[in-house]
């Protein structure tokens, strides 16, 4: 069991040394063996008018700490090189409130990082920024922009359907100067919140990152807490092929494909919202879309032809020097959605143009995945193939998350024929 602690810089001389990893909120401790967390980004907020309510910024800080946790423990110190046993204390404002959701949250992060999480919720926490002037803003829901294409097509349907979005990214390197160009083009000026989670790490940063989707959440829910309406919609863009992104081998199982926008950890997220009591609504408007079946029906295709392939898409972007690798599972899909589409727009520059041949990207060979998982249906019949994968879809609901996961593997189908894999 690793021990992490994150707590104030004013608590810190009373708990240090209890844990492998501290971490001080908002104010560096300058002290080595201790990381930061989001060094200044509080006042940042009380400059700008945000007064958050307890639970809300409660559950902000929340999630930087397990964002914290999740970077500083090593997946290749634990027993199978994969699992980690994480023992997460964290100073809140109002820990009370969260003294009878703490086993749901461990159920929760366990779903979304594959780990086994003990959490301690502690008082001398940070209290909310406190601006004297909040005004509300007039929009009428969140929108996450990420800079890739599912998105963007998100934010144009929103704008195409009368919606008023304020639009909600997490920096990064890559892409902040694209989503910042995107909210401006679909929802003018003061349309965008662009946040980092500043985590600061003394020593070895663990690559995986599968608890990083829950900074970009805080940012959402704090970015709601401004807006006139409660509660307020959280739209989460993410084609529903990716959302329940099935084990294309058996080896592939449970966090091993990542679980930020599954289904099971959004219902999840959203009970833990309700039972503290902050005003969300999250929504998954594309769980029974795939990507090509989200750009055929975009509402603004003009639009999308412009920026479609200006979008990023690919899981290995910083490996190959900001260019697509092609061959990644989101390139596929990304290259599979375009030629369901319109072939001939997909510019993108890869790395791989073709799935053929000997050429393979850095990490798993995705491609060869691809071709096992499009040969097991062929020969096996989808529901072979996808076993207990629907087991957390309600009966309502099964047969369109069983459609959507069909078409995405016939759009799959359709590129490895293509380029003569199949």
């Amino acid at each position: 069991m690793t021990k992490v602690l994150c707590t104030t810089l004013d608590n810190l001389a009373e708990e240090f040394g209890e844990a492998e990893h501290t971490f001080t909120f908002f104010k560096s401790a300058k002290t080595a063996g201790v990381g930061t967390i989001a060094q200044g980004w509080r006042g940042s907020l009380k400059r700008k008018g945000f007064a958050p309510s307890a639970a809300t910024w409660d559950f902000v800080q929340f999630c930087l700490a397990v964002c914290a946790a999740d970077l500083a423990c090593l997946r290749s110190t634990s027993a199978d090189g994969w699992t980690r046993s994480i023992e997460l204390k964290v100073a809140l404002h109002r820990p009370l409130l969260w003294t009878g959701w703490r086993e749901h949250a461990e159920r929760m992060l366990k779903v979304l990082t594959g780990d086994y999480w003990s959490l301690t919720f502690t008082e001398a926490g940070v209290a909310p920024p406190d601006a004297r002037q909040a005004p509300r803003i007039q929009k009428d829901c969140v929108s996450l922009l990420s800079g890739g294409l599912d998105s963007l097509i998100g934010g144009i349907d929103l704008v195409a359907q009368g919606r008023n979005p304020m639009f909600v990214s997490q920096l990064a390197h890559e892409d902040s100067a694209r989503q910042r160009d995107y909210a401006a083009m679909l929802g003018g000026p003061n349309s965008h919140w662009q946040w980092s989670h500043g985590i600061g790490v003394d020593g070895t940063r663990e690559t995986s990152t599968r608890g990083r989707s829950l900074a970009f959440y805080a940012f959402a829910v704090l970015a709601a807490s401004r807006l006139a309406n409660a509660p307020a919609d959280v739209y989460i863009p993410e084609n529903g092929f990716i959302c329940v992104n099935p084990p294309l081998v058996p080896g592939r199982v449970s966090s091993l494909s990542t679980r930020t926008t599954h289904p099971l950890f959004i219902q999840m997220l959203q009970q833990l919202l309700d039972g503290l009591g902050v005003q969300v609504r999250l929504v998954l408007p594309y769980r029974f879309k795939t990507k090509g079946q989200m750009m055929l029906e975009c509402q603004d295709q003009d639009m999308l032809r412009a920026w479609a392939s200006d979008t990023t898409s690919c899981g290995r972007f910083r490996t190959y020097n900001r260019r697509h690798c092609g061959r990644c599972v989101p390139c596929m899909i990304r290259k599979a959605a375009f030629l369901a589409w319109e072939p001939a727009m997909d510019t993108t520059t890869y790395v791989h143009d073709s799935l053929a041949g000997s050429g393979k990207s850095s990490g798993p060979d995705d491609a060869m995945a691809a071709a096992l998982a499009v040969l097991s249906v062929r020969e096996k019949g989808l529901d072979r193939f996808l076993g207990g994968t629907l087991t957390f879809a309600p009966l309502a609901e099964r047969a369109a998350y069983r459609q959507v996961l069909r078409d995405g593997l016939g759009e799959l189908d359709a590129l490895l024929a293509r380029d003569g894999v199949l």
